[in-house]
């Protein structure tokens, strides 16, 4: 295993492929983007992510990593592209069909592929067939065979997004062969860098094993956000009572918020959706009831500018800021994120003036977002009739602002809301 080649150099391949070159290995990041591959070349990182730009600029000098456009022949392949959502919550396979059939021709006889990408069950087994018909003149695993040319397993990551470069080494990791020898050699790739037990499966155990994870996660946050909804429809203070019945030894209650984001949560339980339509229907449910949750905090938002109107305000004087647009605190990935889909339909809806706040993007470089009038979090507070506090980022919850009059807050986290 001495050149290692990864495909997709986005927030978990390029960690892999950092990691893999701190440990003196030779590696490849391939990546269909010219500037992201012309960045990592110089030194530099496309991501916000602690760790990991001083460590990109190590491995980029010493000459163990280099990135490419284009696949080239290596002893290992590891495929971290995205797996996002098709029309109708369906799996979009396309970039993984793709970035299989990229290395197909730099293939050769001993060379292990592994699928980290988040998917639906059966997906490597497809890996393994899309492989087979480019290259006929190799052999590939199949599920009661052991001896092949190529040995295919599957991987998932299971890293949280500010914590990627640590969790990379420190979780413990599924891996599933497609045989037991193919289980045993990716084992012995990821026992390079891993401080976490390697624990071998069958395949489709492990890429359920992943979206068993992000569903149960899912559903657990499907429960807050439902919870709250009622508790301010009862005029209950939902941050007090999860505080108390989290008293229960047996009881853990998350917290709620706006929503479910991330390529993670948001997106994974529909694979499970798709795959068993019949069967999966609390998993169905909790994927609609966070899915809604934007929807209702517009509503909150909406109610808020009915009241400031029906005291004698002109609508469009009514001015909202929005303290962030991440998906989840003190990161910069908006992926699927509700508090941007949220300020983006505000944006639309509101006759008056939006404005957002978010300390961990650099707003004005984001140029698709037009709509946006980039604010201070001081000068927010001072300017809004109504403020919606969308995540709980370190720089919020180190302030408690103090309301003036007729001034409204839309707390989604619970962090500037009293509690008994």
């Amino acid at each position: 295993m001495n050149t290692i080649s990864v495909i997709g150099l986005g927030y978990i391949g390029l960690p892999t492929a950092t990691v893999l070159a701190s440990r003196k290995k030779r590696v490849v990041g391939v990546d269909v983007s010219r500037e992201v591959v012309d960045t990592i070349n110089r030194g530099d990182i496309h991501i916000v992510e602690p760790e990991l730009d001083i460590l990109v600029q190590a491995a980029v000098g010493s000459g163990h990593l280099r990135a490419v456009l284009s696949p080239e022949p290596a002893d290992v392949f590891l495929i971290t592209v995205p797996t996002p959502l098709a029309f109708g919550h369906r799996p979009d396979l396309s970039y993984v069909e793709s970035a299989v059939k990229s290395i197909a021709s730099v293939l050769t006889k001993g060379n292990l592929v592994i699928l980290e990408s988040t998917s639906p069950v059966g997906t490597t087994e497809k890996l393994a067939g899309w492989l087979a018909d480019a290259r006929p003149d190799l052999s590939f695993p199949q599920q009661r065979g052991e001896a092949s040319d190529i040995r295919i397993a599957y991987c998932p990551e299971r890293v949280l997004p500010g914590r990627i470069v640590h969790e990379i080494v420190a979780n413990d990791r599924v891996i599933g062969g497609m045989t037991a020898r193919c289980s045993q050699a990716a084992i012995e790739l990821y026992k390079l860098f891993v401080h976490g037990e390697c624990i071998a499966t069958d395949v489709r155990t492990a890429e359920m094993c992943k979206l068993a994870e992000n569903s149960f996660r899912d559903t657990n946050i499907a429960f807050a956000n439902e919870l709250s909804m009622i508790c301010d429809q009862q005029g209950i203070n939902v941050w007090e009572l999860i505080k108390l019945a989290n008293r229960h030894p047996r009881v853990n209650i998350l917290q709620p918020g706006c929503g479910v984001g991330g390529h993670c949560i948001a997106i994974d339980p529909w694979f499970i959706v798709d795959g068993a339509p019949d069967l999966a229907k609390l998993i169905r449910t909790a994927r609609n009831v966070n899915d809604a949750k934007p929807d209702w905090v517009i509503g909150k938002v909406r109610r808020a500018v009915e009241d400031l109107v029906s005291s004698g305000m002109d609508i469009k004087d009514v001015r909202i800021a929005c303290l962030g647009l991440a998906f989840k605190p003190d990161i910069d990935d908006v992926r699927e994120s509700p508090a941007l889909e949220i300020a983006r339909l505000l944006a639309t809806r509101h006759e008056g003036t939006i404005a957002v706040i978010e300390p961990n993007l650099c707003l004005s470089e984001m140029a698709a977002e037009q709509w946006m009038i980039p604010m201070e979090l001081d000068e927010a507070i001072s300017w809004a009739n109504i403020l919606v506090l969308l995540v709980d980022h370190d720089e919020f919850r180190r302030i408690k602002p103090v309301l003036g009059k007729g001034q409204k807050l839309i707390d989604t986290r619970g962090i500037w809301t009293e509690t008994k």
